[in-house]
């Protein structure tokens, strides 16, 4: 299986990601005030900003609207951003018009039901090991670290490395 997803990976050009239980643990956390709060990994961030370095672009379609992931998602440079949308696969197709690719160009990373729809127009359907069973049963690849513990910053390696770029990637980083 993995060497399948490997082939699929070298054609990627995009990565759209969930976020609830992919850039985070999928947990809600309220402060006193009512107001949510998110966890999000250091080593994702960093994962992303290699990515659009090496020309990977990097989407997110998520459920839910709020202000901690808008924060996360503007400090990273992601463009390609819809909140509070639960029909993604149209999203999805819209994000892969706009870069200018076919959805078979590009990844989604998912771990819930919601994310079902645009896993299966994906090229390379992407998913956490603490997901769903029905989502890890479509999934292409699935990560060995958990939602919001490193699984983005893996499954760019994963593309970068099947595209060729990971060693440049990550000589930016060494020299």
């Amino acid at each position: 299986m993995v060497d399948a997803a490997f082939e699929l990976a070298r054609n990627i050009k995009l990565l759209v990601l969930d976020v609830d239980g992919v850039l985070t643990d999928g947990g809600l956390y309220y402060g006193d005030d009512g107001i949510v709060m998110k966890r999000f990994n250091v080593q994702d961030g960093l994962g992303i900003k290699l990515a659009q370095a090496s020309g990977l672009e990097i989407g997110v379609i998520t459920g839910l609207n709020q202000k901690p992931v808008e924060k996360r998602v503007t400090e990273l440079g992601i463009k390609y951003y819809y909140s509070g949308k639960h029909d993604k696969a149209p999203l999805f197709k819209e994000i892969c018009d706009q870069v200018g690719i076919q959805p078979s160009e590009a990844a989604f990373m998912g771990d819930d039901w919601i994310d079902l729809g645009v896993m299966a127009v994906a090229g390379l359907a992407m998913s956490v090991p603490n997901a769903v069973p029905e989502t890890l049963s479509v999934a292409d690849w699935v990560s060995t670290r958990r939602g919001g513990d490193g699984a983005v910053r893996e499954a760019i390696s994963f593309i970068l490395e099947a595209r060729g770029l990971k060693e440049e990637a990550w000589k930016q980083w060494a020299e």
